[in-house]
């Protein structure tokens, strides 16, 4: 998949099969949409292409209020979004920077300036409750007239459901929110997972016992947190069963390097001989989180924390083994 910032490069097909939207955790709506985007594709001789917005339309709003609680709850990283896309089978990406140019663009404009003229649409798929251009002033029935009158077809994709339940970024944001890892794992169609770069810490992990590999993010709301029994890829030749602190670490001082900070701490259970102690870092890894432990919890010591951990460690290795021991029955 060619990924783009902006509209205004070479390589951007002259047409496009399109549609718009965040596509945040790429969940199976997403992924149904997609794959219907594709066949329009295909049958058009034109690429498909998928136009999302970073920041989140939502964050840059909240910014300007300077009322950062309403900011969505982030699912996806912006790399693990483009990562599923691409997947998903999509040709091109284009990442448009949403700004305060971008908000003020009336309808009229933005079917103009960006997908006329800027991508070339041919066709547009977009969602049940697509809205856009400045104060949401633009709908579906506009936007079908306009491809009417400038020559590109528009379709409409209704609501895509799960055991009666309409799949969402906001169902799978209140999944992760619970700690219903089986459930957004199912919104989603497979685990949620976490990638990044290895980056140092303050490498407390090895004082207590416990060295772990840090994924820093720069949005400050992911969608869940806690302690979580994690698989990780990316290490060594398999998967490694690990458990993982996702959140700010309140046992740790606020003054600390990354006090306040959201990290993804991960402790492998198993860790690769051949990485040695450093072999980690700058590594790109992927974190599962495939069962949720417990909130992140407050401790009173150095050691009260370290007696966490050990636990911790023990329910991940329970938790796993009785994953195998499941295996093993439906096996059989």
């Amino acid at each position: 998949m060619q990924i783009f910032r902006g509209f205004h490069h070479p390589g951007i097909a002259p047409a496009c099969a399109l549609t718009i939207g965040n596509f945040d955790g790429v969940h199976r709506g997403h992924q149904a949409m997609l794959a219907l985007l594709n066949n329009e594709a295909r049958h058009r001789g034109v690429p498909s292409c998928v136009l999302t917005f970073e920041p989140h339309p939502r964050d840059y709003f909240a910014a300007v209020a300077r009322k950062p609680e309403l900011a969505p709850a982030r699912i996806a990283t912006l790399r693990d979004k483009l990562t599923e896309l691409a997947r998903c089978g999509v040709d091109q990406c284009v990442v448009l920077p949403f700004d305060a140019r971008l908000s003020s663009q009336v309808p009229d404009a933005f079917i103009d300036n960006v997908l006329v003229g800027g991508l070339g649409a041919k066709y547009v798929l977009v969602g049940d409750d697509f809205r856009f251009g400045a104060r949401r002033a633009g709908d579906y029935a506009m936007l079908d007239a306009a491809g009417q009158a400038k020559g590109f077809d528009v379709a409409r994709m209704n609501s895509y459901e799960v055991h009666g339940l309409r799949v969402s970024s906001s169902a799978v944001r209140e999944a992760l929110a619970r700690g219903d890892m089986d459930g957004v794992a199912a919104l989603l169609g497979r685990p949620y997972s976490i990638s990044g770069h290895v980056v140092h810490g303050r490498k407390l992990g090895r004082q207590l016992g416990f060295k772990t590999v840090n994924l820093r993010f720069s949005h400050w709301k992911p969608a869940a947190s806690g302690i979580f029994a994690v698989q990780v890829d990316g290490l060594g030749d398999g998967p490694l069963p690990g458990v993982a602190n996702l959140g700010i670490r309140p046992s740790i001082d606020p003054a600390d390097v990354n006090g306040g900070r959201v990290l993804l701490e991960t402790h492998c259970l198993e860790w690769p001989a051949s990485l040695g102690e450093e072999g980690a870092y700058g590594k790109i890894i992927r974190v599962e989180l495939l069962h949720k432990l417990h909130d992140e919890l407050k401790y009173d010591s150095l050691d009260a924390l370290k007696a966490g951990i050990a636990r911790d460690c023990e329910e991940a290795r329970a938790f796993f083994a009785s994953t195998r021991r499941q295996t093993t029955r439906d096996r059989i």
